[in-house]
């Protein structure tokens, strides 16, 4: 089956800069972009409601993916478009629907006056469990934020594309989730910028604020790690120039400051069977509530 880049749409302008992000992304990757739009089922007292009143409701909800979509034609003319309306729970029907998706595109609303985002309880539910990769978009996201400035000093969408930054977990590397990040940089042409976080073991703790020595030992094995486990990946993709940092420190404070520079964020989620909460770990989490760059959280074992 030919996978789509699905984008869930309910007509704020953060689904709207979702909806353009995942056009985007699927000119990129030469696949089909599908609008999904879901409509919960109408309150008791509309429903209720004289026929006109139900059917202008109607309406208006099955504008919303029309015009958008021949919105987007117009835009990106080399795009296949397809729309879809389907009554239900949010959550439940953009999980569904990741399944046969190469990529699930969401949008997250901004935080006002601090830049990042605000992931509410359907995007938290869909990351927390999707099978497929999850991307979250935030508010007013441009094409040109992804590239660097051009010679005026402005963003610009005719300038190389920013760095794609990896946050990694060297103790339980996963191939699912570097590979995804090399192949985003492979199609945008751009690098990958990997980054980790660590922190000494407990025992150590006391010890490392007073021992320098120790604190540099400390770093240069995780430096060590980190170059072992990219020395492969960088055979696999010799057009892609890939950079590494080792912080001490918490990872996602790291992978924040590294997402004001970045084209896309690329987070892992390991996969947990429980159909109950969202647990979707302490990196992605702060990641998603404060990256000033699209988000993608992969699910891994």
């Amino acid at each position: 089956m030919l996978r789509t880049i699905t984008v869930g749409l309910d007509g704020s302008s953060e689904s709207r800069a979702a909806a353009e992000w995942a056009a985007r992304e699927a000119q990129v990757r030469d696949l089909a972009l599908k609008i999904v739009h879901i409509w919960e089922p109408v309150p008791e007292p509309i429903a209720q409601a004289p026929l006109l009143v139900r059917e202008t409701h109607r309406h208006w909800t099955e504008r919303i993916p029309r015009e958008a979509a021949d919105g987007i034609r117009l835009r990106h003319p080399g795009v296949e478009v397809t729309s879809e309306h389907v009554a239900g729970r949010p959550s439940e029907i953009l999980i569904e629907e990741a399944k046969n998706a190469e990529l699930l595109v969401l949008g997250s609303r901004g935080l006002s006056g601090i830049g990042g985002f605000m992931v509410g309880s359907v995007g938290l539910a869909v990351v927390a469990h999707a099978e497929r990769p999850v991307v979250l978009v935030r508010a007013l996201e441009q094409a040109a934020d992804e590239h660097e400035m051009d010679p005026a000093g402005i963003p610009s969408a005719a300038s190389p594309f920013r760095p794609v930054v990896l946050g990694l977990d060297i103790e339980n590397p996963d191939e699912t989730l570097i590979e995804f990040a090399l192949d985003a940089a492979l199609r945008r042409a751009t690098s990958l910028r990997v980054v980790h976080g660590w922190n000494a073991p407990p025992y150590y703790a006391y010890g490392l604020s007073a021992d320098l020595e120790l604190h540099e030992a400390l770093a240069r094995r995780e430096t060590t790690a980190l170059t072992e486990v990219l020395g492969p990946w960088r055979k696999k993709f010799p057009d892609v120039e890939v950079t590494e940092e080792s912080h001490y420190g918490t990872p996602g404070h790291h992978l924040v400051d590294a997402s004001r520079e970045a084209s896309l964020v690329v987070v892992g989620r390991r996969i947990r069977r429980s159909p109950f909460g969202a647990h979707i770990g302490p990196v992605a989490h702060a990641v998603l509530h404060h990256s000033t760059a699209p988000v993608a959280v992969v699910p891994h074992h």
